[in-house]
């Protein structure tokens, strides 16, 4: 049987303040005010078998807010980012250039003494492939932009460089379908 996993965003925090490694930061009152403009076409998906969400205050409470009740998943958790934690990428720039660069350039660096790229990605596709086959298949699952970013690539074989190409909107949805090793993207019609 086939599966069908739906990844929703997590919404953001402020769009004003920076974005940051592994950023703890909880929705804000413009987080909350997204969700729920968004609740409509998203909560139809609580329906699913199973519903999970990344560790994070914002998976969590993005999950909660659209009555999903998700089971945090650990292996969803975004990149560990070691002595970047909480930077910006313009501050991790500036205390340590060849460092970034040799990040961004090669998968397998992990120069901040945290997880690769490429382990980020083999751990959220372990993720992916060890999901049990329900009823329904179905399965919902909030993350963070940068854990679906890991997950297409892994769906899709692609070279882990693609990981810097893909742009994952807060509140966005993206679905793979298929079972472990084998995986397609799945494009819905819209609504009209």
């Amino acid at each position: 049987m086939a599966l069908r996993v739906t990844f929703v965003a997590a919404a953001r925090s402020s769009p004003l303040l920076a974005e940051r490694f592994e950023d703890d930061r909880p929705l804000d009152r413009a987080g909350w005010d997204e969700v729920m403009r968004a609740a409509g076409d998203l909560l139809p998906l609580a329906a699913a078998e199973l519903r999970y969400c990344s560790p994070t205050p914002r998976s969590r409470a993005t999950g909660d807010a659209l009555g999903y009740a998700p089971l945090v998943q650990l292996a969803l958790r975004e990149c560990d980012m070691g002595r970047w934690r909480g930077l910006t990428l313009g501050e991790a720039m500036a205390r340590e250039p060849e460092a970034v660069d040799a990040w961004l350039a090669d998968p397998r660096s992990a120069p901040h003494g945290g997880e690769s790229l490429l382990g980020l990605i083999t751990r959220v596709g372990g993720w992916l492939d060890t999901r049990p086959v329900e009823a329904d298949g179905r399965i919902v699952a909030v993350a963070e932009p940068s854990v679906i970013r890991a997950a297409l690539v892994y769906a899709l074989k692609a070279p882990p460089a693609t990981y810097w190409n893909l742009d994952v909107r807060p509140l966005s949805t993206t679905i793979v379908t298929g079972r472990a090793g084998r995986w397609n993207l799945r494009f819905d019609q819209a609504a009209v």
